[in-house]
Formats: structure tokens, sequence, C-alpha cells
């Protein structure tokens, strides 16, 4: 006689299991500890099994009934359902393992040892934010075209393109990986081509009028704050690297008697070791600097603690405190100002700059410059860069100065 809904809920618990047959190979299995399972006992080839088809009440009559109808369709077919389900299950294992993110955690742990920590930072930052929860636990060969637009287009429908575009580049790179490594049949990012909105070219705002930077480097030495922010903002100009750079620069690093500051290439956008030459200017800034700060491993530490550096929004924070507003200057934008002086005004030959703003330059023959190229002139450079800077600040005329020989 089948079972009523009546008859399992009521179905009462004894010293040993107890079998309470329903119909085509369907029983409830009552345990003595009062827990109630659903069993389907079939025969594959001559030889009877036992298929587990859910607990009750989680499970419902009507609900073990089409389980067991699932499974009976596929004994039909000469397929073991418990063989069927094991198949299924190693599947959703494969699939989980080679899922969006776990793929995505396994190329960022590769190849972060090539980008430095900021950059790293705002690239997992980024995933896990805007990528993961929506993505995230996709089997990564699954995820579509329109998919990964719905994700990217919650980034620009906030207002950050840019950030956007950056997703998707991300994205497009995780998914090359995954095809590399036999995860993945292709990427889709390349289908988005066009989709998103174009974003608005950006610049890091800089002075590059030599009576504007002068009042600067006034207002500059006139900064009231503390000594290691003040020392931040004179030495920015002088050094002219990115903003990570500089803030992140120990005391090991440099030789003020040599007149040299060594950037391991760690720290380096480039990932290459980069030499700046100090001029007299900057090495009497740094003594006096490392009175202060001389015992902790930072050049320029943290408020906070010694044990990290300054915040990466301290020099501009301070800027604006100097008057100077974010479309006006920034951090990053003393390179612009630099690049633009040295070559306009000082006429400094371009190789020359270039390699101090540590880019990317190669010779006629398509090889990377090393650290030292150039360095002699360089050293010039930099000095004559120092007296240049004192020299508008004093208020002396602009005149374009002439390098020696």
């Amino acid at each position: 006689m089948p079972l009523t809904d009546t008859a399992v809920r009521q179905a009462k618990r004894h010293e040993k299991p107890r079998k309470l047959a329903d119909e085509r190979g369907l029983f409830l299995l009552v345990q003595p500890n009062g827990s109630k399972w659903w069993r389907l006992k079939y025969r594959v080839l001559g030889k009877e099994k036992l298929l587990s088809l859910g607990v009750y009440p989680d499970v419902s009559l009507s609900q073990a009934r089409q389980r067991r109808e699932d499974a009976r369709k596929l004994i039909a077919e000469g397929v073991d359902p418990s063989v069927n389900r094991q198949a299924q299950k190693a599947a959703s294992m494969e699939r989980s393992a080679n899922s969006f993110e776990v793929v995505a955690r396994e190329w960022f742990t590769k190849f972060r040892t090539k980008w430095v920590d900021s950059h790293s930072d705002k690239i997992i930052r980024r995933l896990e934010r805007d990528v993961f929860p929506w993505i995230g636990g996709r089997p990564i060969a699954e995820v579509s075209a329109p998919e990964l637009l719905k994700v990217l287009r919650r980034i620009e429908e906030r207002g950050a393109v840019e950030t956007a575009h950056r997703a998707s580049q991300n994205c497009g790179q995780i998914f090359r990986y995954a095809v590399a490594t036999g995860r993945a049949e292709r990427d889709p990012s390349g289908d988005l081509r066009g989709a998103l909105a174009s974003p608005q070219a950006t610049h890091h705002a800089a002075i590059t009028d030599p009576k504007q930077l002068a009042a600067m480097l006034r207002a500059i030495d006139g900064y009231e704050g503390s000594l290691v922010t003040r020392s931040a903002l004179q030495l920015a100009p002088q050094f002219f690297v990115r903003p990570g750079e500089l803030r992140a620069a120990e005391w090991e690093e440099f030789d003020l008697d040599g007149g040299v500051w060594n950037i391991a290439g760690a720290k380096m956008k480039t990932r290459e070791p980069h030499i700046v030459p100090l001029s007299k200017q900057a090495v009497k800034i740094l003594r006096d600097l490392e009175l202060l700060t001389g015992s902790s491993k930072y050049v320029f530490p943290g408020a906070r603690t010694n044990g990290r550096p300054m915040s990466n929004v301290t020099v501009n924070a301070a800027l604006r405190r100097l008057g100077f507003a974010s479309d006006v200057a920034t951090g990053h934008g003393f390179r612009a100002t630099a690049r633009t002086i040295l070559d306009e005004e000082l006429s400094f030959p371009v190789d020359w700059i270039e390699h101090q703003l540590a880019h990317a330059v190669k010779d006629p023959n398509g090889r990377a410059y090393n650290r030292t190229a150039h360095l002699p002139q360089r050293r010039q450079m930099m000095q004559a860069w120092a007296d240049y800077l004192d020299k508008i600040k004093a208020g002396a005329a602009v005149i374009p100065m002439k390098k020696s020989a």
C-alpha cells in the first residue's frame, strides 16, 4: 500500500532501523535516532543497489517520488543512477575548482610579482569589489560575453567608466590565462569591443609655467605642517619620481655621500632598478630630515607609525592645503613639470629626461637602456634642475639655461 503524507509524518522511531515501503522500489528508512531517509532499491545488471534520495522533511513524499521516476528513466536508458550522481558530483567539483574567482586568484598570484604593490593592490581590490560578487563562483568556461558585460555595466553606471575599462582588461587577461591553462575555450571579453562608453582622457594636473612653478615652490617652503610632509613636498619636484616611489623611499637606498638614490626594481612601475642622482640641495634636505626619521625604515614614515610609509594622499592633501586645487597641481604632476621645462626651457636631450623619468625607452636597435645609461649627464641635469628651481624661487628672471658642453 503506497505511503501517505500523514503516515510519513507520524512514522515513529524504533530500536532498530525500520523500512516503510511506498511503490516501485521507493521506501522510507526510519533510523533509531528519528531521522527519516528516502531510499530507492533498484537493480542494474542483475545486481541490487540502493540510491539515497534525500531526508524527510527536506524532501517531501511527492519530491521523493519524482526523484524515483528520474532515476528509473536513467535505469531504462542503461545508466546507473548512482554512477551518474558520482559523475555529476565530480563535474561539479571540477567546475568549482575552475571557477572564475579561483582562476583569477591563481593568475593574480602568478603575475603580481611583476607589478609594484600599489598596482597589484588596485587590481585585486577591483576584482573583489566589482567582479567576484557577480561571476566569481561561475565556472570560467561558462561565462559569456553578455554575462561579463552585465558586470561591467554595473561599474559604468555608477560613473566609473575608466574603472569599467580596467576591469574588462583584467578579466580579459584572466580569460586568456584560463585558455592557456586548458580551463576555457576562449576569451569573451574580446566580443565587448565598443560596448562600453569611451573614458574621457585624463591627465595628472601639472604646472608647466615657470612663474607659476616659482610661486608653488615658495608656498612649499612656507608649509607649516610636519617636517616630513614639507620635505616630501620639497623633494617631489626635484626627484620627479612617481608618488608611490617617493613615499616608499627607504633610508638604506640612499648614499648621501655619493649623492645617489638606488630604487629597487620591485618598487618601480617598469620593474627595473632606477637611479636618481641627488643634487646638493636634495642632499641638504635629506640630511636635515635624517635627524628626525633616520632611525626608522622609511624616509617619509606615516604620521601614526614608523613601520609604514606616509599615506598616498599626503602630498596631494598638502598641496590642497597650500591652495593648489586638484585640477591645478598633483604630486604626479611634478613629472610633467620636469619633463616640459627640462626640454622646452633648459633644452636637455629628451633621452636624458626619459631615462630619468624611468620611462621604458629603447635605443635605435630596440634594446632597452640599462639604469646607468647617460648617468654622468643625468647627474649634471639633476643639479642644473635643482639650481634652476632655486633660481626661479628666488625671483630671478626666467631665462633658458645653457647646459655645459
